[in-house]
């Protein structure tokens, strides 16, 4: 590990970032590679203010020119102040001592997270709105005026690209492009300026490589992954009818905001996503004009960036200021705890759930006993069980039960239907399909201790996953059957599978390891087995003798996001003047815990999930737009956050340059306050029972009635008593704001554990629900 230190601070009013030099032992000081320069504000409050740069700015760019004429990989000067370089150790080092830099680190590459599900939402959470539609504000009337008033929204995409040719992309009845659009459409061999359009409104490109050729193969817009496009779709797609993979999910698909614009930022390519090139596109996104970002992706597990050499924190930071929403995903380094990522207060960070769709694909053993297995395949085995079964254990020694090509015999595997075992992740699944089909087996059966939700997808030939318990079934079988057979049957497509939603295993879980006094994730969204747009040269995904699809079924928290995104774009287009914490507000304050059975949500290994699983719950597509009742986060609260870590007035005021000139940190400040912050759901660490936790909470009325009363109701654990002060808010006019206090008090002696509960706020037509989570 590289050494640390802290020294100086400096912000905007919605942003701080800690001096941090972080070098790894490794690099020698000789050695160039890329390190990013992060200096703060730009030289201009307009991010307008493209050809202007901060005089300590300039002066450094100009130092490092000097030196060599190539150094310089990125230059920031729209949104925030800074460049990307490629610099020794020792010019890092000096760099980081130079007046108005904030911080110095080396180029992070970070790690993207991989149609019914909208419709399953819909049904799923549908909003019971007041009958009398003149009564209500246009955000309340739900999506039935998203169509007309949700054209100007743009959304912007950080992910690897698009496939503009896409139906999903397709401008049809989309009025002209909004007047306040600054950006571009990028044009290289393979795309055009003709490739966008009145929906793909711009498409930037950035430099993905660390070497010193700026050439690279990733110097088109054009997506070469697929990532980026499937994202693209789900957060703002047309309406396509008639999509499937190949006739599996087969139905309308459409994205969450199908009359946004959308304008993609291709920073990703087949080996990662570069920090530099991350805070490019924000830079760049920021002097565009989005409305709302979205980002399937985020640093890996194992690499725990501080907020001062956090490519997303930074240009997140910045983007909020300028008033655009940022929704990022939670990560897949699930379940284990304390995995969650992209987990800054000022992003919405988004987890993963299935929807009420599942892809059944059976085995069925001699004597026909059918036992259930789950996968997408186009299996043209017989329907009676013929093939002869074997367990790849037995057609070789050692790791031969992991399928292991090297491993098994051939003469064993040919012809056979094979079961293997999952239990080793040095083995992926199509690795183990491609050496049973190598071997000449004709079928693949997986068994899993968790079979989850997740299916396997394979053009290679027929596969299915089925639970252990199953497994032992038919190793049973296998073993008291002198001639084994069986048989593998194509997909079928399940619909309103129950229960749904459930959390996926994948989907990153919280606290968050940064601080246990912000709840994270925030919400969540579908991300398993999500239908959208691909490239269409896709040839590895694609059926022997067949074109490539148009479409992929995959899954992630990467899919999740732009579910959120949507929405986001949604509420802002019916309150173009909500501030993104406003619209973060809308969304975390409506989310269900329920399932489509009526019980509380599940993880996917049956047990019951908490706040640390999904956050405040599976959002809603129009509970958001009538909320009630917002929490706005003020640049003071953003400020005092500041404070509570443990920085002082001298060094927020270097960070947060249009700080009010009276501010000053609260006395005796700690990490514990953070949990004041005017988040829209409250947590509490270090509750040793023995004193009372206090915290503090204000709400903007948006019920749109004008005179309104809101009543408090809690949902408290077993040995957590909780009071609210005042528990009745009585608002006399829109927009009004109005304060209150919760006060938590334990009921025994030793609490243990993390106690979780709601808060919710009523007025007999909005619920206002805050979940809380109380650690010791």
């Amino acid at each position: 590990m590289g050494t640390k230190s802290v020294s100086v601070f400096l912000s905007f009013p919605f942003l701080f970032l800690l001096t941090f030099i972080s070098f790894h032992a490794q690099t020698k000081a000789d050695e160039n590679r890329v390190y990013i320069v992060y200096m703060g504000s730009a030289a201009s409050s307009s991010p307008r203010s493209k050809n202007s740069l901060r005089n300590d700015h300039a002066l450094l760019l100009k130092s490092v020119l000097r030196r060599k004429a190539n150094a310089v990989v990125h230059t920031y000067r729209h949104g925030f102040s800074g460049f990307a370089a490629r610099l020794s150790e020792d010019e890092a080092r000096s760099i980081a001592h130079k007046p108005g830099v904030v911080s110095v680190f080396p180029d992070p590459l970070l790690k993207l997270h991989t149609t019914q599900s909208w419709e399953f939402l819909k049904y799923q959470t549908a909003l019971e709105i007041y009958s009398n539609p003149n009564s209500i504000s246009g955000a309340a009337k739900g999506f039935s005026s998203v169509s007309a008033n949700g054209s100007d929204t743009i959304i912007g995409i950080l992910d690897t690209g698009i496939w503009p040719e896409s139906e999903s992309f397709n401008d049809k009845d989309m009025g002209p492009i909004p007047s306040r659009w600054k950006g571009t459409c990028m044009k290289s061999d393979d795309f055009s300026s003709s490739n966008c359009n009145r929906k793909l409104i711009g498409a930037r490109f950035y430099d993905t490589s660390e070497s010193d050729d700026t050439e690279t193969e990733d110097g088109s817009p054009r997506d070469s992954e697929g990532h980026g496009s499937h994202v693209a779709a789900t957060a703002a797609g047309s309406i396509v009818q008639g999509a499937s993979y190949y006739g599996v999910a087969a139905g309308t698909a459409k994205g969450g905001s199908p009359t946004s614009r959308i304008a993609v930022y291709k920073v990703c390519s087949s080996e990662g996503c570069l920090g530099s090139a991350i805070l490019a596109a924000f830079d760049d996104a920021i002097a565009d004009g989005v409305d709302v970002l979205s980002l399937s992706l985020g640093s890996p597990i194992e690499y725990e960036p501080e907020l001062s050499s956090d490519p997303i924190a930074i240009g997140a930071f910045h983007a909020v200021e300028q008033g655009i929403a940022v929704v990022c995903s939670a990560g897949n380094d699930g379940p284990s705890r304390e995995t969650v990522v992209n987990a800054a207060p000022w992003i919405v960070t988004v987890a993963a759930t299935t929807i009420d769709r599942d892809f059944e694909s059976d085995v069925v053993l001699g004597g026909n006993k059918t036992i259930k297995g789950r996968g997408i395949n186009f299996s043209e085995l017989q329907k009676s069980p013929v093939h002869p079964l074997i367990y790849a254990g037995s057609a070789g020694e050692g790791v031969a039960r992991n399928c292991d090509a090297n491993s098994m015999v051939a003469e064993k595997i040919k012809g056979k239907i094979v079961m293997c075992d999952t239990n080793d992740d040095n083995y992926s699944r199509n690795e183990q399909i491609d050496a049973v089909k190598s071997l000449g087996g004709v079928g693949i059966i997986f068994q899993e201790k968790n079979p989850g939700v997740v299916v396997v997808i394979s053009t290679a030939l027929p596969a299915t996953v089925v639970s252990v318990k199953d497994g032992l079934d038919i190793l049973s079988y296998i073993n008291s059957t002198r001639n084994p057979v069986a048989t593998i049957l194509a997909t079928v497509t399940v619909t309103k599978y129950k229960p749904a939603p459930i959390v996926a295993y994948f989907s990153s879980r919280g606290p968050s390891h940064g601080t246990r006094n912000i709840l994270k994730p925030d919400i969540a969204a579908p991300g398993v087995n999500i239908l959208a747009a691909w490239m269409a040269d896709d040839t590895g995904i694609a059926l022997e003798g067949k074109e490539p699809p148009l479409f992929n079924v995959i899954s992630g928290t990467s899919m999740a996001c732009p579910h959120v995104s949507g929405i986001a774009a949604t509420v802002k287009s019916q309150n173009p003047t909500w501030s993104p914490s406003a619209i973060r507000s809308a969304l975390i304050t409506t989310a269900t815990q329920t399932d489509n059975l009526g019980a509380p949500l599940t993880t996917d290994s049956n047990s019951t999930a908490t706040p640390y699983d999904y956050g405040a719950g599976e959002v809603r597509t129009t509970g958001p737009l009538q909320p009630g009742l917002v929490y706005e986060t003020d640049t003071i609260d953003y400020l005092n956050y500041l404070c509570y870590y443990g920085y002082n007035i001298s060094q927020i005021k270097t960070i947060a340059r249009t700080a009010p000139k009276d501010f000053a940190c609260p006395k005796d400040s700690n990490t514990d306050y953070i949990s004041n912050i005017n988040y829209p759901s409250i947590a509490i660490s270090n509750f040793n029972g023995k004193e009372t936790k206090n915290v503090s909470r204000r709400v903007t009325n948006v019920a749109g009635d004008g005179e309104t009363v809101f009543t408090a109701t809690v949902d408290a654990p077993t040995g957590l008593s909780v009071t609210v002060i005042p528990d009745k808010l009585e608002f006399s006019k829109n927009n009004q704001k109005l304060s209150y206090q919760v006060v938590f008090s334990s009921t025994t002696s030793s609490p243990k554990g993390d106690m979780f509960g709601s808060l919710t706020w009523t007025n007999g037509k909005n619920k206002v629900r805050s979940p809380f989570v109380v650690s010791i």
